[in-house]
């Protein structure tokens, strides 16, 4: 018989408690526990960035996680950018400079960008392409993606200022 174990966490800003097996990774609890289908699933080795989520404020791969090892995290994911259906800066310069196609890794790169701009808010096209090269695109080639890094940065810091 398969143990189970209470974790209790906060995904979005809300409190979540489940119980899950010590196997299960923190995707598949995203996705079939939670109905978080935004964290997208792709290589299962942490390779591809489709699953990447923020645990605490850090990006990180959720296929390579348990979801025991969150017990009492903080959680965020794609689900939870976007307050009341308005798109955040960066969710809106993905949009305006279609940084996006098939949407598959789209949630993965957002919540990359997502930490990285906020440890860095005046990044240039290189620290952008860095921050962002271990999520895999096969339809975009990049460019409108740090394009849109890039300008989600400069709004931020329009209203930061004001």
């Amino acid at each position: 018989m398969t143990r189970l174990v209470d974790i209790a966490l906060t995904v979005n800003g809300k409190p979540v408690t489940g119980k899950v097996e010590p196997r299960r990774t923190l995707a598949d609890f995203l996705r079939d526990d939670l109905d978080m289908t935004g964290t997208h699933v792709g290589c299962e080795h942490g390779v591809c960035g489709a699953c990447t989520i923020l645990v605490n404020g850090a990006s990180m791969r959720s296929c390579l996680m348990f979801a025991v090892q969150v017990d009492g995290a903080e959680l965020n994911t794609v689900e939870g950018l976007a307050v009341d259906g308005k798109l955040t800066p960066l969710q809106d310069a993905f949009h305006r400079h279609h940084a996006l196609q098939c949407g598959f890794c789209t949630p993965g790169l957002l919540m990359t960008a997502e930490a990285f701009l906020k440890e860095n808010p005046s990044p240039t096209a290189d620290e952008v392409r860095d921050a962002i090269s271990g999520n895999i695109c096969r339809c975009t080639g990049y460019i409108p993606i740090v394009e849109a890094i890039l300008d989600a940065a400069e709004q931020l810091k329009k209203t930061d200022a004001a």
